[in-house]
């Protein structure tokens, strides 16, 4: 670590040409990709496409964007500058746990399982016992929250300064909060809990409020926090409270920043399917399409739900998307007519 005050001044020809090797993390990448690629080849094999190309994409990018956090100047700077300590905390815990739950890893896997008859051992593992804690909601935020609020408004810094691997546990925590954390906004994975999208919208809002608030602690210090860290602090860089300033600025308009893009392609995501199942969420679904049953098969506007088995009984079921099926629809215009009628027959009656 003493060796690091020595970097040359940070421009584009250093930054370029500054790499240090990280093994354990090379380590980690290819073995989620050979992972990953193993499962795909085995649906493969079988005919099955278990994701799209373009979550292969993401995947692939978020194993090679992880060594290149830490392997290129990022890494290599990240202990000497807060300001780009900041921009690899912000790779590791939100842009690369972003590609790879894109990924879609877990249904990867489950797909490959299922070639072979063990999906259901799969679904077990995934959606009951400390899986499904770990990945409730609430769970990632609290973690995600604690890792942010732990790393930068403690003595973490300068700890991690005196002992060098520290700085690996602070990567490992990093990368596992935002994988935890995102899984439920962003993913659409076979875990317990499925997020309706609505709901999605406001997990972006409060993956703020971290951000946001050690970001401005950070801007607005009148003095240096992390003095065992300053002591790498080369001449050349801006001085440790300009530096601690900057860092706080990268937080707020970073971490915020990438939230809102989260929220800009769930948003958009809703708008592409307004008519998908968990728009609402299952509970809130299940009511909207008996209440529309109960509509269709009355005829009169009356919404009261419909009683147990009687969605069966109009020819329906639970898997029957009521704002696509072509006999729903069907109904919901006969329905239609039928109103149109009667308010005919009232506006002739004497």
């Amino acid at each position: 670590m003493s060796g690091m005050g020595g970097l040359p001044p940070l421009s584009w020809s250093s930054f370029a040409s500054s790499w240090q090797l990280a093994p354990w993390w090379t380590l980690v990448a290819a073995l989620l990709l050979v992972g990953y690629t193993a499962g795909l080849a085995v649906c493969r094999r079988h005919g099955v496409r278990a994701v799209h190309p373009v979550r292969v994409g993401c995947f692939v990018a978020g194993a090679v964007l992880l060594v290149l956090s830490i392997s290129s100047a990022v890494g290599v700077y990240a202990m000497s500058i807060m300001w780009m300590h900041m921009v690899e905390h912000l790779m590791l815990i939100m842009v690369v746990p972003a590609l790879l739950v894109l990924g879609h890893p877990l249904t990867v896997l489950r797909a490959a399982a299922s070639t072979r008859g063990r999906e259901d051992r799969v679904d077990t593992v995934l959606q009951t016992g400390p899986v499904a804690v770990l990945t409730h909601p609430l769970v990632g935020f609290l973690l995600y929250t604690g890792v942010i609020v732990g790393t930068h408004l403690t003595s973490f810094m300068d700890v991690m300064a005196m002992h060098a691997w520290v700085m690996g546990a602070e990567q490992v925590l990093y990368l596992v909060s935002g994988y935890l954390f995102l899984l439920p906004m962003i993913g659409d994975e076979p875990i317990r809990w499925q997020v309706p999208s609505v709901a999605r919208i406001g997990l972006v809002l409060i993956g703020m409020t971290p951000d946001t608030i050690v970001g401005i602690v950070l801007m607005q210090a009148n003095h240096n926090l992390f003095p065992m860290m300053s002591g790498m602090h080369p001449a050349w860089a801006p001085a440790p409270i300009d530096d601690q300033q900057i860092a706080g600025a990268l937080m707020w308009a970073g971490g915020d920043g990438l939230m809102m893009f989260f929220g800009f392609g769930i948003t958009f995501a809703i708008i592409a399917r307004p008519t998908s199942p968990n728009l609402l969420g299952r509970r809130l679904e299940s009511v909207r399409r008996a209440t529309l049953a109960a509509q269709v098969s009355r005829g009169a506007g009356d919404a009261t739900p419909l009683e147990e088995g009687a969605f069966e009984d109009q020819g329906f079921d639970d898997g029957t998307d009521v704002d696509e099926d072509d006999a729903m629809l069907a109904a919901y215009n006969r329905m239609l007519g039928r109103l149109n009628d009667h308010g005919a027959q009232r506006r002739t009656d004497p």
